[in-house]
């Protein structure tokens, strides 16, 4: 299992085809940079954005007001949904190793997005555009930089990485949909692993140098939790290990036990060894004998579907 997982945000985590055409479009109509289509735009992301957009015939007054304009628009007004099952993905990673953001967007769009899926505290660290616009030099800086090893353990509180070795490009995994990720990711010495619901296509990915794409969401999980060790390295830790972030008072947690399928069981069982318990019945030694039987097997019942030694 990969020690740290980057995220790209933009159409890996969230669902950015419209979201940031739309909001682009109208920077591109005020400044006349000519990229007039979404396709355009998407080719953009084929080599680091900010790079691409230097290389547009604009001079460069015209470029930096452009660029501002366009990440105030983000600042302020951008708010995609996430993609269906990847913040479930973030919650089931998150115990198990430092997670960061790594993205060319706004610190303060990615603080937004984050904060209301309420998954701000699954990732220990952001990397973002507005600060630093190339992410090789910043999955370089995380690579290298002290206390970039510890996580926050899906809390507020930070849990420093002075007792842990310094990470190594091979324990680092970036997660993207697009082929200017894979390629800084590749330029930084760490393993990249495309998405296709994003910007760039499957092919796209693996020819720029993807070790694998995703279809799905959950085939993360299959890979990065360790299942298919031929690529991704160490045993799966135990899938009881849920992660706790904060989520929207609407939205139940992913480790809120009375969400699951197994505690609903377990509530039954309960249920039936209380009512055996209180049951009236003839005071005679076979019949406590009966109830007593039957309380235990019901008892070795609930400590297997709990995942606990009877």
């Amino acid at each position: 299992m990969a020690r740290a997982i980057l995220f790209d945000l933009d159409g890996t985590l969230v669902d950015t085809r419209t979201a940031s055409w739309d909001l682009f479009a109208e920077t591109n109509a005020a400044f006349g940079l000519g990229i007039d289509t979404r396709e355009a735009f998407f080719k953009a992301f084929e080599s680091n954005f900010f790079e691409s957009l230097a290389r547009l015939p604009v001079e460069a007054s015209r470029l930096a007001a452009a660029k501002q304009h366009f990440m105030q628009a983000l600042r302020e007004r951008y708010s995609p949904p996430f993609i269906p099952g990847m913040a479930d993905v973030v919650r089931a990673l998150a115990p198990h190793c430092v997670m960061a953001v790594v993205s060319t967007n706004d610190i303060g769009a990615i603080r937004r997005i984050l904060v209301n899926e309420g998954l701000a505290t699954c990732f220990s660290h952001v990397f973002s555009g507005d600060v630093e616009p190339r992410k090789s030099v910043s999955i370089r800086r995380f690579i290298s930089g002290e206390g970039y090893s510890g996580n926050r353990l899906c809390s507020p509180s930070y849990q420093g990485g002075a007792d842990r070795p310094p990470l190594h490009p091979d324990d680092v995994v970036l997660v993207t949909d697009t082929v200017g990720d894979v390629v800084e990711a590749v330029e930084a010495g760490v393993r990249a692993i495309g998405v296709s619901w994003g910007m760039h296509s499957e092919r796209q990915l693996l020819d720029a140098g993807a070790q694998r794409v995703a279809l799905w969401p959950q085939e993360l999980l299959a890979w990065l939790r360790g299942s298919d060790q031929d690529h991704l390295g160490s045993p799966p830790a135990p899938s009881s290990a849920i992660c706790s972030c904060h989520l929207p008072p609407s939205t139940p947690a992913a480790d809120d036990p009375a969400s699951t399928g197994a505690l609903r069981r377990a509530r039954q069982l309960q249920g039936r060894q209380q009512a055996a318990h209180e049951a009236p019945g003839s005071t005679d030694a076979s019949a406590d004998a009966g109830r007593t039987q039957q309380q235990e097997e019901l008892r070795q019942a609930l400590a297997r579907i709990m995942g606990r030694p009877p």
